[in-house]
């Protein structure tokens, strides 16, 4: 792997060896001056086309109007065509080994069609003025492994729509979206893909341009424009990109020059069956540059803050949903796609070497090792984070069952933290988990009508101190009773119900908390920052923790999964002081119960749980609530203990004494009598004292 920040290397010869990262300056369409002349230079790799030309607006969309040349034998086409204007729609058509012609749009295309139409358009990228500098010097300064990282998953096409149903533009929504994103207490949005795709029904996922921003909601200066405006307010903005398959519609990717070009020829390994969809050719290098580059173009141009890379799992195996005598083993025989893995490996290499501070997120389902361990090693991928879907699953599963049954479940619960470290997790309640039957988040809570509420809260508040970063799609603030519709707006109207309104205002002040606490966050990836206080109440469905920041101040976070009160709960405690509730998921305002820890909890000169102090605390039914040391008193002193030692010694004197007072008396009165018995009396005493010295000593 060469590359460098000084790449001596011609664009071509970068973009055939597979280690380009710019190739979007190369490929695609550009507005240049050649010998005085002002025009557009299209180039487009097509190796086994037999020829290609440029068909637009501006030849009427003749075919053979304007073929383009070789370039050596590359396989990349060139031309350069006066006077094309920007917005102008054009198209390759290329002729197939098989004499076809078939119409294909520009893979590097900055900006396309609406659907249903699909041609590409002639942009200028260049030239937006952005004002995020400061922004950008922050993320230098404040490495996100140590922030809060609270991401806001959303669909850009139904999250808010206008009253005639169409859908809000890039402009429309910096001016709705990012101040209600702030007020929520959000760090980050993350939007599914952005990237051109010509069916709505996909949400994205199945992408026909890599460097075009979606023209549903605008251009891409809108797009710019949208993510400068969050910066300027200190929200961070994360991309879905789709790097494991593409979509077979005939003016995209698919057997681009009549063979596979971008794909695979061999199904086996070429083709996604039930989804539809081609997989790229990671082997290639060719097909190398225009992935690599397309991740680093986004982060170039759009000054995007993270990319959250779809469908790792699908990559990285070669036997992916896939039945025996439908796969190709590896050379050694295994099921690793080891292209696919020394591909992750480059991609995450060349974004951390040009932009340091970008956030690489796996969306990866399985036990691979090392997806987070940087630099990639190992079979590592080199990852930042990874969605941990083990969580997920376990999560949901528990907090669906019926309280009646949780206790029989209390390891589902706390399995978590066996693995919670060996990678650097993200925790997702994504849109995966609202659609397909699966029910929205407050459906999955089990009980009457205030159960539901109370059991988001609770789980929310849960989620927040449990170590990872944080991630919660779009509506489940709202207490959307529905599935998501991605052909509907959220269901706004909640708002106008008191309960709603409430659970919307929990998740303020709890996304708040979890932003404004360093214990909640700071130390996400080590033992050192989270510590069990008990995990082993299971009869009652409650679990204790402590979360600790880097200077030491934390936050006990106590957990009662049953619709039960819990009173004069004892749990162990670090310090001896005063502690305070500082949140309480139960609490009026959020419309709760109302039953709260309200003023002083003095700990107790008593150990429990390992801890040499503890409080008694009051749990409401299904409550989360976290606690605060107040105030640390001087610890009691213990009282001291008389050492046995010296309580022998005393004795052992006073029967000396006494018996030295005995002998004394009896010495005087036998004194002529019985001369040998009275040394034997003093042998003894003499003994005795010898005893005595020796103890005392």
């Amino acid at each position: 792997m060469a590359f460098s920040l000084n790449d001596k290397r011609t664009p071509l010869e970068q973009f055939l060896q597979g280690e380009s990262v710019t190739a979007y300056e190369f490929m695609g369409s550009h507005f240049v001056n050649w010998g005085d002349r002002d025009g557009v230079v299209f180039r487009v790799w097509a190796p086994n086309a037999l020829s290609v030309s440029v068909v637009g607006d501006f030849n009427d969309w003749n075919p053979d109007a304007n073929y383009m040349y070789k370039i050596d034998n590359s396989g990349v086409w060139e031309l350069f065509i006066e006077g094309v204007w920007e917005y102008a729609c054009y198209k390759y058509c290329v002729e197939t080994p098989s004499m076809q012609k078939v119409m294909k749009t520009d893979p590097y295309a900055f900006h396309c069609q609406t659907r249903p139409d699909n041609a590409s358009r002639v942009y200028e990228i260049h030239g937006y003025e952005w004002n995020d500098s400061e922004w950008l010097e922050h993320k230098k300064a404040h490495p996100h492994k140590n922030a809060p990282i609270n991401v806001y998953e959303m669909h850009a096409g139904s999250w808010r729509k206008y009253e005639d149903g169409n859908v809000f533009s890039y402009r429309k929504l910096a001016e709705e979206l990012i101040p209600y994103v702030k007020e929520m207490g959000y760090t980050h949005i993350e939007f599914m893909p952005l990237t051109e795709y010509p069916f709505d029904g996909s949400w994205g996922y199945q992408v026909t341009g890599y460097f075009a921003a979606t023209s549903r909601y605008g251009t891409p200066k809108d797009l710019m424009y949208f993510v400068d405006k969050c910066h300027q307010e200190g929200i961070g903005v994360i991309l879905d990109w789709v790097p494991a398959h593409f979509p077979k519609d005939e003016h995209g990717l698919g057997r681009f020059d009549g063979t596979g070009c971008y794909e695979y020829e061999d199904w086996r390994i070429g083709e996604h069956k039930e989804w539809g969809t081609y997989i790229f050719n990671y082997a290639r290098y060719e097909v190398a540059s225009f992935l690599l580059s397309s991740a680093m173009f986004w982060l170039d141009q759009y000054h995007i803050d993270g990319i959250r890379v779809d469908a790792v799992a699908s990559m990285l195996y070669l036997d992916y949903n896939r039945k025996d005598g439908e796969w190709l083993a590896n050379i050694y025989g295994g099921r690793e796609n080891l292209v696919a893995v020394d591909f992750l490996q480059k991609l995450n290499t060349v974004v951390h070497m040009f932009h340091p501070e970008a956030m690489m997120i796996a969306e990866e389902s399985t036990a691979w090792p090392n997806v987070t361990g940087f630099p990639p090693k190992d079979m590592g991928l080199g990852f930042d984070y990874k969605w941990n879907m083990g969580w997920m699953n376990d999560m949901l599963s528990y907090i669906s069952l019926d309280p009646l049954y949780r206790n029989y479940h209390h390891d589902t619960l706390t399995f978590s933290m066996v693995y919670a470290f060996s990678e650097s997790f993200m925790l997702p309640i994504s849109h995966d988990e609202v659609v397909y039957g699966k029910g929205s988040l407050i459906n999955k809570m089990p009980g009457l009508y205030d159960n539901k509420f109370a059991g988001v809260r609770g789980f929310l508040a849960y989620m927040l101190a449990h170590p990872g970063k944080k991630l919660m799609f779009m509506g489940s603030e709202l207490g959307q009773f529905d599935e998501w519709n991605s052909t509907e707006q959220l269901q706004w109207n909640l708002l106008g119900y008191e309960k709603h309104r409430q659970l919307n205002h929990f998740f303020a002040t709890a996304n708040k908390f979890y932003c404004d606490t360093p214990a909640m966050h700071e130390n996400d990836y080590d033992w050192n920052g989270f510590q069990w206080i008990a995990l082993d109440d299971y009869k009652h469905s409650i679990i204790s923790f402590r979360r600790i920041a880097y200077d030491g101040s934390e936050v006990i976070v106590v957990c009662n999964f049953q619709p039960m009160l819990r009173e004069n709960y004892k749990i162990g405690v670090p310090k001896f002081g005063i502690y305070k509730e500082v949140l309480n998921s139960e609490a009026e305002e959020f419309g709760g119960c109302g039953i709260v820890n309200e003023g002083e909890l003095k700990a107790q000169d008593a150990a429990d749980h390992d801890l040499p102090y503890s409080i008694n605390i009051t749990l409401a039914p299904l409550s989360v609530i976290y606690i605060e040391l107040d105030k640390e008193l001087p610890a009691p002193e213990k009282p001291k203990k008389e050492k046995t030692t010296n309580r022998k010694a005393a004795a052992l004197k006073k029967a000396k004494a006494e018996k030295a007072a005995k002998a004394e008396s009896k010495a005087e009165e036998k004194t002529d009598e019985k001369p040998v018995v009275e040394e034997k009396e003093e042998t003894k005493e003499t003994k005795a004292e010898e005893k005595i010295e020796t103890v005392e000593e």
